[in-house]
């Protein structure tokens, strides 16, 4: 009996024979085992010296106790082999203390392995020494068996998992180099290539330079040929082999030096600082946290290109307090952008009635727009955007997770996780559901189970208190925190317009969701403010109001380097019937007294530039030209609207005199009125009456 790897082989003389015993078995009930193939044949019989061997495993169970009572268990032979097998100490010592060429030691596995190694090759010189010394007494010149010494390796490479080559002649080779060399010969050069001491620092920074480079980018094979050669150049040793310099760049001090180049030092940085370790928030309303993400369940839609349904998802903003997991305030739209955490923001706020310490989020959804920083900085004592690219701080990702693995997944729908995901349910089955379209639900009906998902997981106990979320949020209170009142909610939920909008004399007109609305300044009477638009006509001004309210006043801003200052108050633009036939009388009021505002205003204006010219000199008639007329207003009104000008005037410069002297000019604008009367319509002549 012998053993060959995992397999226990027996000859057919040791089954057969009865000199020492009852057979194990007879050797004609052997020939009819083997002629039905019955057994297994580990090696056919080869004469005398290679007698047949037969897997001991493969014997019917009464031929395997029959071997039991006459030989003995093999298993237990095995064993007993097994347990002669001494782990040599010196080889223990020698290479817990042996240094590497780059001044390190060797790993404690790798010490395992060697001296494993090192007490097997004992085990084989062993017994090819005792092999050499029975030949020696038997004055005998053939050589060593070495199938014998071949198995033995293989039976302990079984039992102890040692890493000796299996090939027979690699083995034999190694045997004669451990009986020359040592130890030493156990450690594999990708360890201690001698290489590694040749890369001094000046050869080291070439090849961090050529690793750097990227006119040309280089591969690892490039390198190690573009080094070779200018160490030639420079007197520097020549790297042997590609693995040795791979191994060189493979350091943590080297790799730290190119690896930017590859990654990005901003990856970088995030691979190799070191990270802070924090504590959540005990308290409600401390941080909330706002992120979005793609609203992890399907729904079905019209395809009017092919016809039938399709697949469908859209996206959600979701707010997550950070001390409870609750979820607080939502909304659904196919983008992330700032009107979608304005809606979400703003039903938490209504939903919590206090406003938040901090708001967290990232630097998506238009959180970047002037508008929405000033909303944010509004609504929380502070605001902030997570670092990018740094999954740690985001708490809420993690939230998601759960979210979609504990709550999401149980639904037909569910679209599946992040697709780095490796647990089975968070890929879905698409064939299903490509075959099941019109048995999906509608968007409507979507948001309708995904907000009873949002309710499910509010439901859920906390993952340290064991708590409902939602029972843990409602139950706390934080002093800390500003409550909302019906009358700060005016102030709290207007939002500035992005960018400036420029006066026109058709209003102010900015877009709200896709919706145009025209605004303009009103006077104390609910009339438009010509003068107002007058002065202020092609400023840019920021407006402000309320997305759920767009028609309500709205606020009018200018801004500079201090900041934004405030003009006055707009309403929406007056839209009066075009048709006279929908017209109604306060329509045709209206416009005939913007009409007349609009005249008074062009006289106003006319008599002002005519001053100016006058005054310097520049007039036309003061060089023998004339003046045009103002076209559109007649004679009669423009003598009108000067009456009016002249007497507003008059009655300016009353008020200013001193009471004594008021009585000086009683019939100052009688006069002024009797010599307009008497005056022909040359209206460079008006000028001299004012």
């Amino acid at each position: 009996m012998e053993f060959l790897g995992k397999a226990i082989a027996v000859t057919v003389a040791e089954l057969t024979r009865s000199d020492d015993g009852a057979a194990v078995i007879a050797y004609e009930a052997y020939r009819s085992l083997a002629r039905r193939n019955s057994l297994v044949v580990l090696r056919p019989g080869k004469g005398l010296a290679h007698p047949a061997l037969i897997d001991w495993n493969s014997l019917p169970v009464r031929f395997k106790e029959a071997w039991i009572d006459k030989y003995g268990d093999p298993n237990d032979q095995r064993k007993e082999q097994m347990e002669e097998l001494r782990y040599d100490v010196d080889a223990m010592a020698f290479f817990a203390g042996y240094q590497l060429a780059d001044g390190t030691y060797l790993k404690s596995a790798h010490q395992s392995e060697y001296v494993l190694n090192a007490t097997v090759l004992n085990r084989l010189v062993e017994m090819a020494g005792d092999q050499k010394e029975v030949r020696s007494r038997c004055n005998m010149t053939s050589r060593i068996n070495w199938e014998g010494i071949y198995n033995e390796c293989e039976f302990l490479r079984l039992q102890y998992g040692h890493t000796l080559p299996k090939n027979e002649a690699r083995l034999r080779d190694k045997i004669r180099q451990y009986k020359a060399e040592g130890y030493e010969c156990l450690i594999s050069g990708k360890l201690c290539n001698s290489s590694a001491v040749k890369i001094t620092p000046e050869a080291g920074r070439q090849i961090i330079a050529l690793k750097r480079s990227r006119f040309p980018r280089r591969t690892n094979a490039q390198i190690f040929e573009e080094f070779n050669r200018i160490a030639e150049t420079k007197g520097w040793k020549p790297l042997k082999s590609l693995s040795s310099l791979v191994q060189f760049l493979s350091r943590p001090e080297v790799e730290v030096m190119w690896k930017d180049v590859e990654i990005g030092e901003y990856a970088l940085n995030m691979r190799t600082r070191r990270q802070n370790k924090t504590v959540m928030p005990s308290l409600r309303d401390s941080i909330w946290y706002g992120d979005g993400t793609k609203l992890n369940l399907y729904y079905r839609v019209l395809d009017s290109s092919r016809g039938g349904w399709k697949l469908a998802t859209t996206s959600v903003f979701e707010v997550v307090d950070a001390a409870t997991e609750c979820l607080i305030g939502y909304h659904i739209s196919p983008n992330e952008n700032f009107e979608a955490m304005y809606e979400a923001y703003r039903q938490a706020i209504e939903f919590s009635g206090h406003l938040p310490y901090e708001l967290v989020f990232d630097q998506q959804g238009g959180s970047k727009r002037c508008d929405a920083q000033d909303w944010f900085s509004r609504i929380a004592t502070l605001s902030r955007h997570t670092a990018p690219g740094n999954a740690p701080s985001k708490s809420i990702e993690l939230l998601f997770n759960h979210f979609q693995s504990q709550v999401l997944f149980q639904n037909v729908n569910f679209t599946g996780m992040n697709i780095t995901s490796r647990m089975e349910k968070s890929h879905v089955d698409m064939e299903f559901l490509l075959a099941n379209v019109d048995k999906l639900p509608t968007y409507q009906e979507v948001c309708q189970i995904y907000a009873e998902c949002r309710r499910t997981w509010n439901a859920m106990p906390h993952s340290k208190t064991k708590e409902a979320r939602m029972e843990m949020y409602m139950s706390q209170v934080n002093d800390a925190t500003v409550v909302v009142t019906e009358g700060m909610k005016k102030n709290l939920y207007m939002v500035k317009s992005n960018k400036p909008v420029k006066v026109t004399n058709h209003g102010i007109v900015i877009q709200i969701r896709n919706e145009k609305f025209t605004y303009e300044v009103v006077d104390a009477a609910g009339m438009p403010d010509l003068n107002w638009l007058h002065r202020n006509l092609g400023r840019g001004v920021f407006v402000e109001y309320d997305p759920h309210d767009p028609t309500a006043d709205v606020r009018l801003y200018t801004k500079d380097d201090y900041g934004f200052k405030y003009l006055c108050d707009a309403k929406e633009y007056t839209v009066i019937h075009r048709s006279m036939l929908e017209q109604t009388h306060e329509e045709r009021v209206f416009m005939r007294q913007m009409e007349w505002e609009n005249k008074v205003m062009r006289v106003t204006e006319w008599l002002e530039k005519r001053d100016l010219e006058f005054e310097h000199g520049v007039a036309p008639e003061q060089h023998g030209f004339v003046t045009p007329n103002i076209k559109g207003v007649s004679n009669k009104e423009f003598e009108q609207i000067l009456e009016q000008i002249l007497t507003e005037r008059a009655a300016a410069n009353t008020k200013e005199l001193p009471d004594e002297a008021a009585h000086v000019y009683p019939d100052s604008i009688g006069k002024i009125q009797k010599e307009i009367s008497n005056t022909t319509m040359d209206r460079a002549s008006f000028m001299s009456l004012l």
